[in-house]
């Protein structure tokens, strides 16, 4: 049997700067990953709402690319392995002006206590 390819479309742009549930919360994030099927843009698993590998769960999407400026690499949660992936549509990062974790005005003073 062929090893099932999963679904990365190339054309589909993020869906913001930051988590798109943190954004609508008003929480915050260490550091960012995009689903590379929707575009759905959700927080890593330092994080602690932990959105991007929820995503997965309720979607099936398992490959997110990293959002972080100057990152390219690929993650596969259903293999628990880094991924080859093609270049995804632009922008390829949250601004360079969003700190990490952030967004700036919203991350607590004790965020390292609160990280996974």
């Amino acid at each position: 049997m062929a090893e099932e390819i999963p679904a990365i479309a190339t054309d589909v742009p993020p869906s913001g700067p930051g988590c798109a549930e943190c954004t609508a919360v008003e929480g915050w994030w260490v550091h960012l990953r995009r689903c590379a099927a929707c575009g759905h843009v959700g927080c890593c698993d330092s994080s602690p709402a932990q959105h991007a590998s929820a995503h997965f769960r309720e979607s099936g999407h398992p490959i997110v690319q990293s959002y972080e400026p100057g990152e390219d690499w690929f993650w596969d949660y259903a293999s628990e392995d880094y991924y080859a992936g093609p270049e995804l549509a632009a922008p390829t990062s949250h601004p360079d002006d969003q700190p990490a974790p952030g967004p700036r005005d919203r991350v607590p003073g004790n965020w390292r206590e609160l990280i996974h």
